[in-house]
């Protein structure tokens, strides 16, 4: 038998293997199509099954994320209870003599979700955790949340974010020392060698499945308490349209709302309720071309001061203003410029709140791919300011936390609630700032201004280089560090920082740093959750009047643009 017969043979054995053990008819009846295509001889079926069973969809600090069909390199229930299994046997490896380590498990409203919630609560209450499940579909936050409130030993929320329809996920957080927080390393690789363990000793119907608890409705009553105190009563109503793109937010959003005081907002009601489907999107990211496009024509209806949009998990925000050089009158405002707003408002409040001639204490942080202006904002209110590698498993542990972002929409405000992403209270927050500044007299495209006479410019531009085959990013990152350029786009290099053997306090990561004459920077990292290769780049504007700033901010992003697209290409 030849060496590739072997290999198409030994596929086929495990994908009969994984058939009988898989409890989901969908996934068995495509995977055992699939098997039939193969053994009668089709290169497609034979290219898919071994695509599907040659590697193991990863498990690390983002937990796990893929598209929804069978084998080991899906997500499906074979692979969700074995990833639960896993997680139980670290928490009870970790537990103290007589503790019993508890789990609680939420969900959102992509195919499967629920599912892949009651299969693992299951499983890990068989395997001796006490799993605790949240009482309906919920936003990404509120689970977060419940891990601090609850006291739990973990949590995991099923979701793929704001990724593909067909696609789903699991995200893992850890109590105790690690407060509520996403896991970092080394949990990751001890979690993802407990569920190898399970993977290759014991099937799907040998785990042992038990009795599960449901979170009382307090646990969603609390979250919204608390959310709401993060806004000061408004002074001023704006006009504002809510979509939640397909997804859970709405539901908790509009009782936060409420609470907070606010007016309901006018709705985007084709996006409203959760679907699956995502129908009205061709990708259910408020950052992607075109999924705003129907907040932006109800805001010309009701003549909206402001929009807010939450990604389908609710644990991101997208704010949109109006504008009168756009072509649909609104435009998205960057994460960046959300995050530095509120940063801005975070130090302002923190300097209020200070006592005496103690002054303000506490730090502002941001991914080191987000905008270097909220170092300007911690230097100008004497905060500290931490600048941590991208993801909030990492922003979420900065010493003494006021305030949080990253510029792909995700922005930390309430760090004593939530130890994460929180697209419901960031959205409350920023509407209190548009309340306040409607009360006064003004907007958040004078606020805008204000940030850049007070700070200076701080311009950003992103690439995003989406590929087919994974092996092109990596040869993209070789060459960059084999031959560094002298200049990007005409502007000097300065120095490159190289943070794959870590950097200062950061740990390793495959992140080329480029600092350029004038300030400017550029960052290149492969995604961690997406095939593509990110670049990052910002410049600031300094000198002149806001205009200035911002036109010589604007000329240097777009000569970094143009030239790390030709380095890229």
């Amino acid at each position: 038998m030849s060496q590739t017969n072997a290999a198409d043979a030994e596929r086929l054995a495990l994908a009969e293997s994984w058939i009988a053990q898989d409890p989901d008819p969908e996934t068995r009846a495509e995977l055992a199509a699939l098997v039939e295509g193969a053994r009668a001889g089709d290169p497609a079926a034979s290219a898919e099954l071994a695509d599907r069973f040659d590697t193991r969809l990863a498990f690390g600090t983002a937990g796990l994320r893929g598209e929804i069909a069978a084998g080991p390199n899906r997500m499906n229930r074979v692979l969700v209870a074995q990833a639960a299994a896993g997680l139980a046997a670290y928490l009870l490896e970790r537990a103290r003599p007589g503790e019993t380590p508890s789990v609680v498990i939420g969900y959102d409203g992509r195919k499967n979700s629920a599912v892949f919630a009651r299969d693992s609560a299951e499983v890990m209450a068989g395997a001796g955790v006490r799993a605790v499940l949240l009482p309906q579909l919920l936003p990404t936050p509120v689970l977060a949340f419940a891990v601090r409130h609850l006291e739990m030993s973990a949590g995991v929320m099923v979701t793929a974010s704001h990724n593909p329809p067909n696609d789903n996920g699991y995200k893992v957080y850890l109590g105790g020392g690690d407060d509520g927080s996403q896991i970092v390393a080394p949990a990751d690789a001890e979690i993802a060698a407990a569920i190898l363990r399970v993977a290759g000793t014991t099937t799907v119907p040998e785990l042992p499945r038990g009795d599960f608890e449901t979170a009382p409705e307090s646990v969603v009553d609390e979250y919204i308490r608390q959310t709401a105190l993060v806004a000061d009563a408004p002074a001023a109503q704006p006009r504002v349209v809510y979509t939640a793109m397909h997804g859970v937010g709405w539901e908790t959003a509009a009782r936060v709302l409420a609470a907070a005081g606010f007016d309901a907002p006018a709705l985007v009601t084709t996006q409203i309720s959760p679907d699956p489907a995502f129908p009205t999107v061709a990708f259910p990211n408020p950052e992607e071309p075109g999924a705003m496009d129907l907040s932006f024509a109800r805001a010309r209806e009701v003549d909206a001061e402001l929009i807010i949009a939450n990604d389908p998990d609710a644990d991101r925000l997208a704010i949109a203003v109006p504008d009168a050089a756009a072509a649909d009158g609104y435009r998205r405002l960057t994460g960046n410029e959300v995050g530095l707003l509120l940063g801005w408002q975070a130090a302002r409040r923190a300097a209020a709140a200070a006592s005496g001639d103690a002054g303000a204490d506490g730090t502002l942080a941001c991914s080191i791919v987000s905008s270097p202006g909220l170092e300007a904002v911690a230097r100008a209110y004497d905060l500290d300011f931490e600048a941590t590698l991208t993801g909030f498993k990492w922003i979420s542990r900065a010493t003494g936390l006021l305030f949080g972002f990253e510029e792909a929409l995700g922005y930390l405000v309430n760090p004593q609630t939530v130890r994460d992403k929180d697209g419901i209270s960031a959205a409350v927050a920023f509407l209190s700032l548009a309340a306040e500044l409607k009360a006064a007299g003004r907007t958040i495209a004078d606020h805008l201004d204000d940030f850049v006479e007070r700070f200076g410019c701080f311009a950003s531009s992103q690439i995003s280089l989406r590929v087919t085959d994974l092996s092109r990013i990596g040869e993209i990152m070789a060459r960059l560090r084999a031959a560094p350029p002298a200049s990007v786009g005409g502007i000097r290099v300065e120095r490159i920082e190289d943070l794959a053997n870590g950097f200062g306090a950061l740990p390793p990561s495959d992140v080329l740093r480029v600092l350029l004459e004038g300030g400017g920077r550029v960052m290149v990292r492969p995604s961690g959750t997406e095939p593509k290769l990110k670049v990052y780049i910002d410049a600031v504007g300094a000198e002149g009047t806001v205009a200035e700033r911002r036109a010589a901010a604007s000329a240097a992003v777009a000569a970094l643009e143009a030239g790390m697209r030709e380095l890229t290409a």
